[in-house]
């Protein structure tokens, strides 16, 4: 497969696996498993994200158009995204099937960060990043807590840097942001996060400036696996380096709570080379099946 580091067979079997098992585990600790035979969905309880349907653990049989839609059905009934997701090498078959359910597959590339990968030391105090701005206070990388000022910025964050999806400098910046916190509050999905953090189940990154996030992501861990995920910039602060160091966070701060393997999909084949830069490699594709706008 095109951009796939080779490598020895029985090696990338075992870290498919783990993978594997990592992506059913992570989601079972805020949403229920609804069983459609080679399918499971995901359901979210309570705030947040909402979750998705991916291939079922262990099953071994095929994954018809049928299957597809079937769960497709369910995600309206329930009114949550119909959005599939698996990796590429584990379940070949559904591409196929998802496609012809009506779904658009796109490809993004699976990334795993090498044993040797310098990093900085974990846990982090505010790190300084020199030359990312002007002003005098700076801007520094730092784990956010649950009890962080900082956090509801970190979560709004991501969701504006979604919404205006790309690598390009954009539009929306403070008052955009201060608008998406104050649209926040109460709705329980900054505690929800704090309990994640306090249970152990989410950690939170964030590039602060001004007492706000302008860059935040998380990272997941469960059984010495953990994916870094929700990763955005502000986009008015886009092209500081501000992802890449949080990324950097991210991944140290993983490594010291004990991951061995600490991976990320990229957006697309430009944004893995800057995560290469921090010694992630390709290993694999991810694929997100959702309908066409």
């Amino acid at each position: 497969m095109r951009g796939v580091t080779p490598t020895h067979h029985g090696d990338s079997r075992d870290l498919l696996d783990r993978l594997e098992r990592y992506y059913d585990a992570v989601p079972r600790s805020g949403a229920r498993a609804e069983d459609f035979g080679p399918l499971t969905l995901f359901v979210r309880e309570g705030e947040g994200w909402p979750y998705y349907a991916r291939p079922t653990l262990g099953h071994s049989g095929a994954v018809s158009a049928d299957d597809v839609a079937r769960v497709r059905a369910r995600q309206r009934e329930l009114g949550v995204p119909e959005s599939f997701e698996w990796v590429a090498e584990n379940a070949p078959a559904l591409r196929d099937a998802a496609e012809r359910a009506g779904l658009v597959v796109h490809e993004h590339p699976l990334m795993v960060l090498g044993p040797d990968a310098p990093l900085p030391d974990a846990p982090l105090p505010d790190v300084p990043l020199p030359g990312a701005t002007g002003r005098a206070d700076g801007v520094a990388v730092r784990i956010v807590g649950p009890d962080d000022p900082v956090l509801p910025s970190a979560l709004a964050t991501p969701r504006l840097a979604f919404a205006d999806a790309g690598t390009r400098v954009g539009a929306a910046g403070r008052a955009e942001l201060d608008e998406a916190v104050r649209n926040s509050a109460g709705d329980g999905s900054v505690e929800a996060v704090a309990q994640r953090i306090r249970a152990g189940l989410s950690r939170v990154a964030a590039a602060v400036e001004g007492g706000v996030a302008l860059c935040a992501g998380q990272h997941q861990p469960v059984d010495g696996v953990s994916e870094i995920v929700g990763l955005g910039t502000l986009p008015v602060a886009r092209r500081r380096g501000l992802g890449l160091a949080v990324t950097a966070a991210l991944a140290a701060d993983a490594r010291s709570r004990g991951a061995g393997t600490v991976f990320l999909s990229a957006g697309d084949d430009d944004v893995a080379r800057i995560y290469a830069r921090l010694g992630f490699r390709r290993v694999a594709t991810a694929l997100i099946a959702e309908p066409a706008e």
